[in-house]
């Protein structure tokens, strides 16, 4: 569970309470159930991993036999202009996405795409910052993008602390890093770190002869293979969980701060779908499905109700980076260019 006086700091995605337009709270009944079994699918568009977001699929499969979830998985950026592409064809494809991105749910709220509801367990059990004042979306779980290394190929007090100590000549051609073009969760990290410590640092990083790579997931499995020795960013979970099966790896949490990373979940207005994808989002943000993604995933959760695994570093504990989705917005497609600029990719 992240603690009020984490959640109070955790990003600046929701930042009013939440109001009179929002429609009241909805339980699961045994007529919401009974009416998306008559529909019997739905489709879930989502930038979380794949082997994550088919474990969701499978587990409402399996809760409510009848109705089969179709899982469009991609990087948030590729999801972003797939679902634009389909609205402005007039094809109503998606029932229910969540991105990392969380400037894309400005854009598709500012479009009318998203429908508002808001599920029983958002409403009693999340702050009101990780809601959407008009119930149209809420932040579905968290985490931060971190350095990390190889423990086999770097020792502990060589290890890089910072940003500033990824630009050391000794880690020339030993650094992985993503991609803000592909991912939304990099996108806000770029985003963070050129506010923060400026497209110079950027541009310095560059010349440190960096491996290139798509999505956030990405950076872990290469500094796991040794590929490289240390990664730039990436999903702390994933060093979280290669960590717990013994791999050698592990995160760092930057002293100049970490990027927090949220990620929303919304209905879509045209849902082909809209009762299985209101029970789906009900089964989203259940207490019994955040803490599997908190158990089995090391995803961060804001339901009230979920508690971490000992030993993981909560978000309480560290200084936190944190991203105002509409400048993200205004500044998206230039903070892309200038990247594939100086990155020459």
């Amino acid at each position: 569970m992240l603690k009020a006086s984490a959640a109070s700091t955790a990003g600046l995605l929701f930042a009013q309470p939440l109001r009179a337009a929002a429609p009241p709270p909805t339980a699961v009944t045994p007529a919401l159930i009974e009416a998306a079994r008559k529909e019997g699918s739905l489709s879930y568009y989502s930038a979380l991993e794949l082997n994550v977001a088919e474990r969701l699929g499978k587990t409402f499969e399996a809760k409510y036999p009848g109705i089969a979830v179709r899982v469009e998985r991609s990087g948030a950026e590729r999801i972003f202009q797939r679902i634009a592409q389909e609205q402005g064809s007039g094809i109503h494809a998606v029932d229910v996405a969540n991105s990392t991105d969380p400037a894309h749910y400005l854009d598709w709220k500012k479009n009318g795409w998203l429908a508002a509801y808001v599920p029983d367990d958002v409403a009693r059990h999340f702050p009101a910052d990780q809601v959407d004042p008009d119930g149209t979306h809420a932040t579905s779980c968290a985490w931060i993008e971190a350095i990390g290394y190889n423990t086999n190929l770097v020792k502990p007090e060589d290890a890089p602390k910072s940003y500033a100590d990824l630009l050391d000549p000794k880690w020339q051609g030993k650094i992985v890093k993503a991609h803000p073009g592909y991912s939304g969760a990099i996108l806000t990290a770029t985003f963070v770190l050129a506010r923060d410590l400026g497209w110079p640092y950027l541009e310095k990083l560059a010349q440190q002869k960096v491996m290139q790579v798509q999505s956030a997931a990405d950076p872990p499995k290469k500094i796991l293979l040794g590929e490289r020795a240390v990664m730039a960013d990436g999903n702390d979970y994933n060093l979280m969980l290669l960590k717990d099966q013994g791999k050698p790896v592990e995160a760092v949490y930057a002293t100049e701060g970490a990027p927090l990373i949220i990620v929303p979940s919304g209905i879509f207005q045209s849902a082909p779908n809209p009762n299985a994808a209101r029970l789906f989002q009900n089964f989203f943000f259940s207490a019994e499905t955040q803490q599997m993604l908190a158990d089995s995933y090391a995803h961060r959760s804001f339901h009230a109700q979920v508690t971490e695994k000992p030993g993981r570093t909560p978000l309480s504990a560290l200084k936190l980076l944190k991203a105002d989705p509409a400048e993200v917005q205004v500044q998206s497609e230039a903070i892309k260019a200038r990247y594939t600029r100086i990155f020459g990719v």
